[in-house]
Formats: C-alpha cells, structure tokens, sequence
C-alpha cells in the first residue's frame, strides 16, 4: 500500500496535480505542451464528457469518431512529463481507494503532438515529423531503472562515439537514447510522416544551443553539429524537450507512446513560420486521424 506522503490524492480521490479520476479518461491520450491547444484539439470531438484545469495542466475528455479519446497538456519540459506519465499510469494501473496496484496493468496509446525546431535544410517549416528516436540530453533517466532494447543500447553507443569526436573533452555518458513503440513506427508510414531521431534538450536556450549574448555557450553550434549524426538510415531531425521522457516512462511502463512534431524553426536556414496557428493545426488534424489507428 502506497502511503500518503508518496502517492498524494486532492479531496476528492483524483490525482494530485492532473486532477483526474480514473473514470475520466481514455485509453487513448494525446498530449500537448500549452494549456490552450487543449482547446483546439478537443473541438473536433462529437461530445465531452469530462474537462479539469490545475496549473499548467488543462484536460478534455470526450469523444472522437466513436472512440474515447483523452488531450492533456503537460507544459515544458521532461520535469512535467515525469509527473504526468506517472498519474496517467496511476490512474490506468492503481486502485486509488486502496492505493495498491492491479492484479493486471492497462496499457494506454500516447500520442504528442508537439512544436518543433528542425535541423536539416531540407525539412521546411510547416513539415511534420515522427521521432523513431529520441536522445534525452536532460537527467530523468538517471533516477529510474529499467529495461532498455538492444536498439536502444546501440544508438546511445553510437551517439555516444559521434559526440566525443566533436567533443573530445567532454564527458558525454549522461545521453541515452529511447525507441518509439513499434506501432508508432508503421503508424508513421501508414501517413507518410517523415522519421527521424529527435533531441530532447533540458532547456530552450543554451541546452540548444540558442544564445542571446549574455552568457557564453559551451556548445553554441549544437544543432550544426549533430545533425549529420545517423543511426540506420535516420538522422536527426528536430530538438524539443519532452519526447525522451514520454518514451522511457512510457515503456517501462507498458504503455505505447509516439511523438509527432510539427517544424515551426528551421535551425539550420534560421527560418521561422509566418503562420504557426496553422501550422498547428495541420498537426492536430493529422494528429487525431493518426490516434484512431494507434
């Protein structure tokens, strides 16, 4: 049994920072970062049946082409992600009322849609892209175990080599790279979407290599200087700052998890949209189609 100090519940039995009572969502999700594009994806449902508000955590529930579809906005950052992966899976996978586990866990469809800033020339502005991949710059894996593929492990060896050749003198172990689930992979294909291997950075300054002229970077030229890394025929094609986290939580958990991202930076051209509303848009469209076949 989960104590009270480990596993906090609001006064009425939901979770403690989402707000949300098992009952209220579905076993399919769909997360955003900002609270107001909970809104836009949530007016192509036929009917809601559930909404909750608490900090930067904003939630529909309703329906979609008859199914029970759940959007929920994490806010930024892997930090935000830790908190809701491990609610939404108490609420599929616990029994609030005796705050123990189920006999058999649930596995939920988690799908991000999110905003992104591309590194190839060749991906425009307005391109949608998959994360097959995702290398977690930040420290929220150091604080879990679990299994990891040998996919997995591969990748975070080769990064790992193509790192310290650019950096010899920096100590690169703390990288380690994340797989999406194997139906995000045909699902991707089954909509054309371009793959490719995402960066999950701990910041949107410096961690991606972005300065303004106050401080000194330790890698002002990062984007440049990874984007010709390539793992089995991918590339790395964007950084952001949540897909990493979703991915190793969301696995070790049991559940499914993909990540599609629409460029609204280009890195490389230092281009950015004219148009980002509907940029956006164009995501949530795909996105919601794309949820019905996960």
């Amino acid at each position: 049994m989960l104590e009270d100090s480990e596993l906090i519940l609001n006064a009425d039995g939901s979770v403690y920072h989402l707000g949300i009572k098992p009952e209220n969502i579905g076993e399919k999700v769909i997360l955003v970062g900002d609270p107001e594009r909970v809104k836009k994806v949530s007016k192509s449902f036929k009917k809601v049946h559930f909404e909750s508000e608490n900090r930067e955590f904003h939630s529909i529930t309703g329906i979609y082409k008859n199914q029970k579809i759940t959007v929920l906005s994490t806010g930024i950052g892997t930090d935000n992600i830790d908190i809701v992966l491990n609610e939404l899976d108490v609420l599929a996978n616990l029994d609030l009322k005796k705050k123990k586990w189920k006999k058999s866990f649930k596995s939920l469809k988690i799908l991000r849609l999110g905003t992104t800033g591309g590194v190839q020339e060749r991906h425009s502005v307005g391109t949608i892209v998959g994360s097959a991949y995702a290398l977690d710059l930040g420290a929220l894996h150091l604080f879990y175990q679990f299994r990891r593929s040998e996919n997995e492990k591969k990748l975070t060896a080769s990064f790992h080599e193509y790192f310290h050749q650019k950096y010899p003198r920096v100590e690169n172990k703390f990288v380690w790279a994340f797989e999406a689930s194997e139906s995000f992979h045909g699902l991707c294909e089954k909509f054309k979407i371009v793959q490719g291997i995402t960066v999950t950075a701990c910041g949107f300054y410096g961690p991606q290599g972005r300065g303004l002229g106050r401080l000194e970077l330790n890698y002002p030229h990062l984007p440049n200087e990874l984007k010709d890394f390539c793992y089995q025929g991918c590339f790395i094609t964007n950084f952001e700052m949540e897909t990493a986290g979703i991915y190793m939580l969301g696995k070790a958990l049991g559940h499914q998890v993909g990540s599609l991202s629409v460029i609204l930076a280009n890195r490389s051209l230092n281009q950015f949209s004219e148009n980002p509303d509907r940029e956006v848009e164009k995501l949530i469209q795909i996105g919601l189609e794309a949820i019905i076949f996960f």
